[in-house]
């Protein structure tokens, strides 16, 4: 069998070097700089209680996706009258006899009920905002009526979308958008809207505007209303309902990791790819680092690279060096960085929240995560709180600075202002950091195109998932840039448009058209 080289054990990754043993004649090899599976979709521990790296819904558009995911973690049993899940033409009905109990067994697929609210001005709203009585009692008759005036005059004049700001003020009006965006984006990025690209908003919030979240509510208010998720005609941050697995999403991509071995894959934990020879324009080997720091060439004719393309750029130094046009657009792309500050409470509040956006001038904490509602058995206690408060920075920033103690009592004494901890109860802390776990779309990134069209001329090097396409990709997005690249592959035939279509296309956009179809039979809990 021939080699192929992977660079990262992240979903992307994964998903690749899984579908490359069943449908292609490459054995993958994957490389993994840290000692975790799953990239920034791993699940850490802490004395036993589980923290998901930034909160990732088991959610997707895309049938291939949704089905591989079962077929990795069967879905939970549910009650009696079970549950219909809707979607693109197809229905798959849930009945209590279809599922493993979640009580007896750890492989499951949970399904769990969203929530998500805002938290600003000391009062909490739900996100997405929607035009409920308890909402509007929240933010009073005047401001309501200034919300709604300003979205008006958006829809009526609304602004070419040369940056993010502008794409924010179409969707909810300048007076929301001062309110409950623009405060947050910029804590998130480090910069002001007016200078990132709109590129971004339409990856993230695809079809979502006030109007939509309006829409949504009074269409829950109909008669017949069914108990379903239909992934058809519903924006993903609008979705009720999501799959989780039990022990977080670190679970699933340690049972895909396991399922590598099993099938031949090789997995090394602790290599750190530096060096990639692409002498001559052609893929031949790359040289890694074990564990110990020694460094070791490993043959390939095919290598698919999920890092930051930043540093697989200076990697291919001086095999295949870059100009100096295209390593100054490498050297100016950005990222954002991430600390997860883990608290564990012996007290709960009465939440139901799964995350919780921090609006709230003075704060520092971008969001908050309270994994106990994610899947009760995030926690090994099921009386105890776990909450990780979410800090987004950037690498040598004063608050990537700070010590972990230091940063533990900011996150306590933050916690406490928001409600959301009473610091007599804390049991412990912990800190988390993830470096490059935003790609930007600011900096050099105007010019990306000639950056992407340079690594495109390597043959043998394919670009997959967030880091290694510099996109802010969802984890599903990043699962079809490898599914796709391997059906290529496969087929004898390489087509890097399609790969670099994937979340910028209809085919993969949330709001593309519903076609009609004939509904197919298709398996319950994978």
């Amino acid at each position: 069998m021939r080699r192929a080289l992977i660079i990262g054990a992240g979903p992307a990754g994964l998903t690749a070097a899984h579908e490359l043993l069943q449908r292609s004649d490459y054995r993958p090899l994957v490389l993994e700089a840290s000692t975790r599976i799953g990239g920034i979709s791993r699940t850490e521990i802490h004395q036993g209680n589980r923290i998901d790296i930034g909160g990732h819904r088991f959610f997707s558009k895309s049938d291939r996706v949704m089905d591989w995911w079962l077929s990795m973690l069967p879905l939970q049993g549910l009650p009696d009258e079970g549950a219909r899940l809707a979607y693109q033409g197809l229905t798959r009905e849930l009945r209590g006899a279809e599922g493993p109990d979640p009580r007896e067994t750890e492989q499951v697929m949970l399904l769990r009920s969203r929530r998500s609210r805002i938290f600003h001005g000391g009062a909490f709203y739900d996100y997405p905002l929607r035009a409920s009585p308890r909402t509007l009692a929240t933010l009073g008759p005047r401001r309501g009526l200034k919300i709604g005036l300003s979205y008006a005059r958006a829809r009526l004049r609304p602004r070419a979308e040369a940056s993010l700001e502008d794409l924010l003020i179409n969707r909810f009006g300048r007076s929301l958008y001062l309110s409950f965006f623009k405060d947050y984006t910029e804590k998130v990025w480090g910069v002001p809207c007016e200078q990132i690209s709109a590129e971004w908003g339409r990856q993230r919030i695809k079809g979502l505007d006030l109007g939509a979240a309006a829409r949504h509510f009074f269409e829950r208010l109909l008669p017949g209303s069914p108990r379903a998720v239909d992934r058809s005609q519903v924006q993903t941050s609008l979705i009720e309902h999501f799959l989780y697995p039990r022990h977080g999403p670190g679970q699933l991509w340690e049972t895909v990791a396991d399922k590598i071995h099993a099938a031949g894959g090789e997995l090394r934990m602790g290599w750190t790819v530096v060096g990639v020879d692409a002498e001559g324009g052609r893929i031949r080997a790359a040289t890694a680092l074990d564990p110990q720091g020694r460094p070791h060439r490993l043959e390939a004719e095919l290598v698919i690279s999920t890092m930051p393309i930043q540093e697989l750029v200076r990697a291919l130094e001086p095999s295949w060096p870059a100009s100096p046009e295209v390593r100054e657009i490498s050297e100016g792309l950005v990222y954002r960085d991430f600390i997860t500050v883990g608290l564990l409470s012996r007290e709960r509040r009465d939440l139901q929240d799964n995350w919780i956006y921090i609006q709230q001038p003075g704060l520092c904490v971008g969001r908050v995560q309270l994994f106990h509602n994610w899947s009760p058995w995030m926690v090994a206690d099921p009386r105890h709180a776990f909450l990780g408060m979410e800090y987004f920075c950037s690498i040598g920033d004063a608050l990537w600075s700070r010590t972990d103690a230091e940063l533990e009592q900011l996150a306590i004494a933050e916690a406490a202002a928001t409600g959301l901890l009473d610091p007599s109860d804390l049991i412990s802390a912990c800190v988390i950091r993830m470096p490059r776990c935003y790609p930007a779309y600011f900096g050099s990134y105007s010019r990306f195109g000639e950056l992407r069209a340079w690594l495109d001329g390597i043959e043998g090097l394919l670009l997959i998932g967030r880091n290694g396409m510099h996109r802010y990709n969802n984890q599903d997005h990043s699962m079809l840039t490898a599914m796709v690249a391997v059906d290529q592959l496969a087929q004898g035939r390489l087509d890097r448009e399609a790969l670099w279509a994937i979340n910028t296309e209809p085919e993969y956009h949330e709001e593309r058209p519903i076609r009609k179809r004939r509904p197919r039979r298709t398996p319950s809990g994978g």
